[in-house]
């Protein structure tokens, strides 16, 4: 199918927490499922953003980055119609598979990528509440050496908005895991980057 990423530079990555929820797709993914392309042509312009800013922060490379989302996209049309629930599960059907292609990636180059600054994935989240003292590529790099499931938390509830609920149904586990999960993640970035309790308020 013709599905292709569009330019890095098109994709808008600057939207806060709050306003990256999208809209109701539940229509558009049962004509998906139902075999439209369209339908799922209008999919993929809702949540691209999403899916390209989860997959940049795990492989830190641009090119890598829009490789790995145009793939999750077409392995997505290819197997939608085995998305239990539709629309109601859609995203962290999406997000699932996302990680999944992600993790095998890395796993086969076995090798660091080269991260330019300037073309860091910008949020207003918690993230810049520690700009001022730490470089956003020392943060990565914190969040980089976590443990996968913590790096998980950190990413799909401090980078994308996802709620505890969310973040579960994205990997499947409870809402207590997730928050165990999301306090030993923010323990040990606190020991990394030698921060007070008090400087990550906003993240706890």
């Amino acid at each position: 199918m013709g599905i292709k990423v569009i330019e890095h530079t098109e994709v808008q990555a600057t939207a806060t927490p709050a306003a990256r929820k999208l809209p109701d797709i539940s229509g558009l993914v049962e004509k998906a499922a139902a075999g439209d392309l369209d339908a799922f042509g209008e999919i993929y312009a809702v949540c691209l953003n999403p899916i390209y800013r989860y997959v940049l922060y795990h492989v830190r490379d641009m090119m890598t980055a829009e490789d790995v989302t145009e793939d999750v996209f077409i392995k997505a049309w290819k197997a939608i119609e085995s998305c239990k629930g539709r629309g109601q599960t859609f995203m962290p059907w999406l997000y699932r598979i996302a990680h999944n292609h992600t993790i095998n990636v890395l796993k086969k180059t076995q090798k660091n990528v080269s991260l330019e600054t300037e073309t860091l994935v910008e949020t207003d989240g918690p993230e810049k509440q520690v700009a001022a003292r730490f470089s956003r590529e020392t943060l990565l790099d914190a969040i980089g050496c976590l443990p996968p499931d913590q790096k998980q938390v950190i990413i799909l509830k401090f980078i994308e908005g996802l709620d505890n609920r969310e973040t579960g149904e994205v990997m499947k586990k409870k809402e207590g895991s997730v928050r165990v999960l999301q306090m030993r993640a923010l323990a040990r970035l606190r020991q990394q980057l030698g921060k007070t309790e008090s400087e990550y308020a906003g993240w706890l």
